[in-house]
């Protein structure tokens, strides 16, 4: 840690931000009064469901929350595990159960998934639900793990259970954070009554380390708009590139390459309807070939691009020629016109479009802490070619590349920007 904790000492320097309790505001003024709402309700509630980004299970986790969901009867569900690593899940499991913390994976868009949760659930309430007229289960987590997919898919489940109850209210659901602004009560159950609380996403008010702020905007927890497209894909790349992820797309390379010789192959004869102008279909998730095409392709110019570099990736400077390479490649696979405005903008919406959907594989960006050292590393990704993982042996680089370049990093930028686009 080092090496790392010279480098954040010095962008954080540069930025005026003080780590035991600096100036830096990640929420507005409603984030501030829901999270003022949720520590008065925890007191009633008699469960509580925390809502994890499996991706990043001890980054998307509200510290300031902790001291109380610590003292009352808890799940951490570990949502979005189909675009996590399956390779190591089961680690963080074991981790949390050392903890003596209940823990599941779950995919909140799968009945059969939540059903495990809330048969969890049920079994931590076992005693509560017999003394108990009325319970109350509170959802809690930071924005964008996927609360009020699963508060959708307990109504889901809970109709079927009880279908005489009064039609239930739909939580609403979306990509972007912050969906979610007021805290609504649902009732799942009869006999004991059953109430779910639905929170808004509320994340801490200052930031441990800008790392952590860079994962949470690149798994959607913050808006892209505050943090800048731009900088989250370089960040991205610069990930990809120091554990040297693309090399293992090679077979992905050889066949996209095949492919191309084979369109040249079989070109038909010149025909005056090749002049015509061709409609491209747009990068759309209905496009299911479509966008595992362009996934392809993005992997073949990222391995086509890693392969070819003879430089240092712990020297900041040639990582940051690479990542340009890098830039210059994925606007060509992503047939994005050098002539179009902002370009790299475009380039980087589509590239962590790609990423975030799960396209370019499952990732895992937390590493698992060793014993009694909670921190939250930079860790590791799946190949499945080889069935395991590769760790970062020097992540100064990464932070170093990101922090240092591009926009400003003042704080009180970042104060307006949270309060002005959150």
């Amino acid at each position: 840690m080092g090496g790392v904790g010279k480098i954040l000492k010095k962008c954080l320097g540069e930025m005026s931000f003080n780590i035991g309790g600096g100036n830096v505001n990640w929420f507005p003024g409603h984030m501030a009064a829901a999270t003022r709402a949720i520590n008065a309700r925890l007191k009633l509630a008699d469960l509580v469901i925390e809502v994890r980004d499996s991706r990043i299970p001890l980054s998307s986790a509200n510290q300031d929350l902790q001291p109380r969901l610590s003292s009352k009867r808890r799940v951490i569900a570990l949502n979005k595990k189909d675009l996590a690593n399956p390779n190591i899940m089961h680690r963080w499991v074991d981790y949390f159960d050392s903890c003596k913390q209940d823990c599941l994976p779950i995919n909140a868009h799968s009945r059969s998934s939540v059903q495990k949760l809330l048969e969890l659930v049920e079994l931590k309430l076992k005693e509560k639900i017999a003394k108990e007229p009325t319970l109350l289960v509170m959802v809690v987590g930071v924005p964008n793990v996927g609360k009020s997919a699963l508060i959708n898919c307990i109504h889901q489940i809970a109709s079927s259970r009880f279908p005489v109850q009064e039609k239930k209210k739909r939580a609403k659901v979306g990509p972007l954070p912050g969906v979610t602004q007021d805290i609504a009560g649902f009732k799942i159950a009869q006999r004991p009554s059953i109430y779910v609380l639905d929170t808004p996403g509320v994340l801490v008010p200052t930031i441990a380390d800008i790392e952590t702020g860079l994962k949470l905007a690149l798994a959607g927890s913050v808006k892209d708009s505050v943090v800048g497209e731009e900088r989250i894909a370089q960040y991205l790349l610069a990930v990809l590139n120091t554990r040297q992820t693309p090399l293992h797309w090679r077979n992905v390379h050889i066949n996209t390459l095949k492919e191309l010789q084979k369109e040249t192959n079989d070109k038909h004869d010149y025909n005056i309807k090749d002049l015509l102008p061709r409609r491209q279909a747009p990068l759309v998730a209905s496009s299911g070939h479509y966008v595992e095409g362009v996934a392809k392709e993005v992997q073949s110019a990222l391995y086509s691009t890693l392969s070819e570099f003879r430089g240092d990736l712990e020297d900041e400077n040639e990582l940051e020629v690479l990542i340009e390479k890098q830039f210059e490649a994925l606007q060509k696979a992503l047939k994005i016109s050098n002539k179009a405005n902002e370009a790299r903008i475009m380039v980087s919406k589509k590239f962590l479009t790609l990423f975030r959907a799960g396209k370019l594989g499952p990732f895992i960006l937390d590493d698992v802490p060793i014993g009694v050292q909670v921190e939250c590393c930079l860790a590791m990704t799946y190949y499945p070619d080889t069935n395991g993982q590769v760790k970062v042996s020097n992540r100064s680089i990464t932070i170093n590349q990101i922090l240092e370049k591009g926009v400003s990093w003042n704080m009180l930028d970042w104060a307006e920007k949270f309060d002005d686009k959150l």
